[in-house]
């Protein structure tokens, strides 16, 4: 999907690009809507203002498979901000074996990184394809060595002129030949940077992979960079050899100045499954331990500084998006000073026959639209009927009533065991058209509708 310009992000737009994969939902779509509107917004206040105006953060509440992490999902492609997903329940407490939630906004900054050193390197291609084919040139082409330099002064003789006119041409005849892609398959010797030794391999398993100090770096003289020598194709060497043309003439300086400041000021950080570490009234237990994390979580989302091999990040004005969907608790059993760092709460509604049948077929990524797309690259096609259709929807609708509420989630179970025949025989069948309807859908599921027992196994 195409990302809009920040300019032009405005609420109705956002909502217009998440209603093409999103379906209802439209208060939670309003609510993240605005929360990235105000953040243009605030890079226009005067500079006083400007650093007074924290993010609103956002908690969505919702059964499972209603679409809350597919919203924040969409909403980072749209926007082009640094992005990350993370689960509360892989975060412990400080004084624990695992990972500590700093770890996710030095993951944020890892993202934003790798996304501005690309931005940056389709700037310098057309230089790093330039000097990555006169780099083949060389290898295919080696310049010759005269025994010694002439005086200054004394004219070359007649012999060598011959010969560089003659390399000349000869390097212009190469190159017309790797333009057009004669040479692709030739196999030529180069030489390959070695990567450096994993320093941080050797703490594997010790949780000091988090401390994400630049080992690596410290250690440089002690693994200093190392080349081999390698055989492979014109193709492969061209790849090689540009990537690291790129990396010569990129900046990281710049990379690593530019990544910070998006992530400080337009990072966001989707924190997902947080009614997992809100149970609360024991004082023993696991529960101990989920109270501490949320302790641990909450300078970071009041604003604090984190360390970064890249630097020091402050998280001040990252917004945070947190979505749980509280079976067996509730946002107030979340610690009080939690709570109130996320004041925009969002309740996302169950959905219905009608939703789960537009999921099937509305959105861009519609699952009718995926199988359809699946099976024709086998050469058949699938006629879903629009009764069929429907009847899927109220077969996902009724299991979801009678077992766990899965959400949009039954219907990948209910398509897969719909299409099993079909997608095992596809070979046999290229050039074939099969009509997916209402009887075939009530034929194709009877036997798991009617058996309860069965019915939660496999739906």
């Amino acid at each position: 999907m195409k990302r809009l310009k920040e300019k032009e992000l405005t609420p109705v737009e956002i909502v217009e690009e998440l209603d093409k994969y999103i379906i209802g939902q439209d208060k939670a779509k309003r609510a993240v809507a605005i929360a990235l509107r105000n953040r243009y917004r605030r890079k226009n206040l005067p500079k006083e203002l400007r650093d007074e105006v924290a993010p609103k953060n956002i908690i969505m509440i919702g059964p499972t498979g209603v679409g809350k992490t597919e919203i924040a999902r969409r909403l980072s492609n749209i926007s082009g901000a640094p992005f990350i997903k993370v689960e509360a329940t892989k975060y412990t407490e400080v004084g624990y074996v695992g990972r500590d939630v700093e770890s996710m906004i030095r993951d944020l900054t890892n993202i934003a990184v790798n996304d501005v050193k690309k931005e940056m390197s389709e700037e310098v291609e057309g230089i790093a394809k330039e000097r990555a084919e006169e780099d083949l040139l060389d290898i295919l082409l080696p310049p010759i060595r005269f025994p010694r330099q002439k005086p200054v002064g004394q004219q070359p003789d007649a012999n060598q002129i011959t010969s560089d006119e003659r390399r000349k041409s000869t390097r212009e005849k190469f190159r017309e030949m790797l333009r057009r892609g004669e040479l692709e398959d030739k196999v030529i010797e180069i030489e390959v940077k070695q990567p450096k030794t994993q320093v941080l391999g050797m703490f594997a398993g010790m949780g000091l992979e988090d401390m994400d100090l630049n080992l690596s770096n410290m250690f440089g003289n002690l693994f200093p960079e190392k080349k081999k020598r390698k055989k492979v194709t014109v193709k492969e060497a061209r790849k090689i050899l540009e990537e690291e043309e790129k990396d010569k003439l990129i900046d990281m300086d710049k990379v690593v100045k530019v990544a910070i400041e998006r992530v400080e000021q337009m990072g966001i950080v989707f924190l997902d499954e947080i009614d997992k570490i809100a149970q609360k009234g024991s004082t023993h237990g696991p529960d101990v331990s989920r109270e501490g994390v949320q302790r641990d979580i909450l300078p970071i989302v009041e604003g604090s500084t984190v360390s970064t091999k890249y630097g020091a990040v402050k998280t001040h004005h990252i917004l945070f998006i947190a979505a749980g969907a509280f079976h067996m608790s509730k946002p107030s059993d979340l610690i009080p000073e939690l709570q109130g760092r996320f004041p925009i709460r969002v309740e996302l509604n169950s959905l219905t026959t009608e939703d789960l049948e537009k999921i099937l077929t509305q959105p861009k990524n519609a699952l009718v639209i995926q199988y359809k797309a699946l099976l024709e690259t086998e050469g058949v096609t699938l006629d879903f009927k629009p009764e069929a259709i429907r009847e899927i929807a109220e077969i996902a609708s009724f299991v979801n009533s009678q077992t766990e509420n899965i959400g949009a989630r039954r219907l990948h179970t209910i398509m897969e065991l719909l299409l099993e025949d079909i997608s095992f025989n596809a070979p046999g069948l290229r050039g074939q058209t099969i009509p997916i309807t209402i009887e075939y859908v009530r034929e194709k599921l009877k036997d798991v509708l009617e058996n309860k027992d069965l019915s939660k196994y496999i739906l």
